[in-house]
């Protein structure tokens, strides 16, 4: 089995990842490039003027089934990096692909010389200006939502949704066929076609892959215009470009994503480890074995004050005496954080298993802390998070983030590098720490 570690920083309040993968070590920052946009560019015998009033007058004249705006740019001239503020020339509000096809084409008959950029922006969660058009046109995919979720059950149910639906509501309404995507990512405000574009990681990803191991088919528009599906036996090139493409084979405006029966509750389990071996090698054994947990997550700890009183708001300590008596400031930790799904009349036989899993583990033991809420309230759990930090201001800061893919050879001497010798404060944003099958 071959392991990796992939690492997210993010400093403020961003969360980072660290996770086992695939073997390479890389940063997910990249330059301030348009990510968003793929330009074949053709030469018509006769271009409109590169002036940018002409270009927006040209803009005027499409005809479309939305429309495109031009007054409120500064509100897509900012991404969640936070970092950069590139007001685009106009906004497309698609209510159809056949918009995006149209603004795509249009571009296209523009030629290079008229520089104008394409970006299709999502919920907006770039970190480097990605989701910006500096002076182009940004497609605000959730205008595109269409108003139906297709579901399909059976032996291998699916979901067919819109690029610009964001994964909550898909969460929402599948739940009401007792099915689930398999795979998530931490936080569910965002849309398909952004996390599809990038690879969507949480800690299910040991287990089935990231989310884009669990598409069976998109719909695209190509740099050209064209209105293009795919899947892995229909025009295979495409589709496995544009899944992890960064925007840059295609736009997504529909995928069909597999769904797997959904629990009602999750058992929500953290434990904590001093010593960073005894933690990864923990996270390796369970991702190991056959019968296991479905999340295996971590985080790292730095100097945190009263840090098990804290999780008294939301878990449950084994031994509160214990817990009551355990000290982190002035320590570096290293927190699993693992989850069984289950339905209440399984609740015995869930608590069996967690048990024995639990007892071939090496935490230390005073740490224990659990607690049992709803699938759905687990999945959402960065929302809540969010909704505390936007009413204290500190939501729309920047976020610089880092993610890193390490080899299970090389992840202790990472750890021992980062964690003990560059990260010596509490000043520092999340680290996550995700485990993952270099086979998934």
């Amino acid at each position: 089995m071959g392991l990796t570690s992939s690492l997210r920083f993010h400093r403020q309040n961003n969360k980072t990842f660290l996770g086992i993968f695939m073997i390479l070590v890389l940063s997910c920052i990249p330059g301030r490039t348009n990510l968003c946009s793929n330009h074949s560019v053709s030469t018509p015998k006769e271009l409109p003027s590169s002036n940018p009033s002409d270009i927006r007058s040209s803009l005027v004249s499409l005809d479309l089934e939305g429309y495109i705006s031009f007054d409120d740019v500064h509100n897509v001239a900012k991404d969640f990096g936070n970092r950069y503020q590139l007001p685009p020339l106009a906004i497309l509000h698609p209510r159809s692909v056949f918009d995006i096809s149209s603004m795509m084409k249009h571009i296209v008959h523009l030629g290079s010389t008229s520089n104008l950029t394409v970006a299709a922006r999502g919920h907006g969660h770039s970190l480097q200006g990605q989701a910006l058009a500096h002076q182009g046109v940004v497609i605000k995919m959730e205008s595109l939502r269409s108003p139906d979720i297709r579901i399909y059950k059976g032996k291998q149910p699916y979901v067919d949704v819109s690029g610009g639906e964001i994964w909550i509501n898909i969460l929402r309404e599948t739940l009401k066929y007792g099915l689930s995507p398999k795979s998530w990512t931490d936080y569910l405000h965002l849309t398909v076609g952004g996390t599809l574009s990038n690879a969507g990681i949480s800690g299910q990803a040991f287990k089935h892959g990231p989310q884009i191991n669990n598409v069976y088919q998109l719909e695209i528009v190509t740099g050209k215009g064209e209105v293009v599906t795919c899947s892995e036996k229909r025009n295979s090139e495409l589709f496995f470009s544009v899944l992890g493409g960064l925007g840059q084979f295609g736009i997504i405006t529909r995928a069909r994503i597999s769904l797997e029966p959904a629990p009602h509750m999750v058992k929500w389990i953290r434990v904590l480890y001093s010593d960073f071996s005894a933690f990864s090698r923990d996270q390796e054994y369970l991702i190991s074995k056959e019968k296991t947990f479905d999340y295996v997550e971590g985080f790292v700890i730095i100097n945190r004050t009263d840090l098990l009183n804290n999780w008294r708001s939301s878990f449950s300590p084994n031994d509160s005496t214990q817990a009551s008596r355990f000290k982190s400031d002035g320590k570096t930790l290293y927190c699993l954080e693992v989850v069984k799904y289950f339905n209440p009349e399984e609740a015995s036989s869930m608590d069996q298993e967690t048990g024995k899993l639990l007892s071939e583990l090496n935490y230390i033991p005073s740490t224990l802390f659990s607690s049992e809420v709803p699938y759905i309230e687990f999945l959402d759990r960065v929302h809540i998070a969010e909704r505390k930090l936007r009413a204290k201001g500190l939501w729309e800061v920047p976020h610089p983030w880092l993610n890193l893919l390490i080899p299970k050879s090389s992840i202790y001497q990472f750890a021992t590098e980062v964690f003990n010798n560059i990260l010596t404060s509490n000043n520092n944003g999340p680290i996550l720490i995700y485990p993952v099958n270099q086979s998934k």
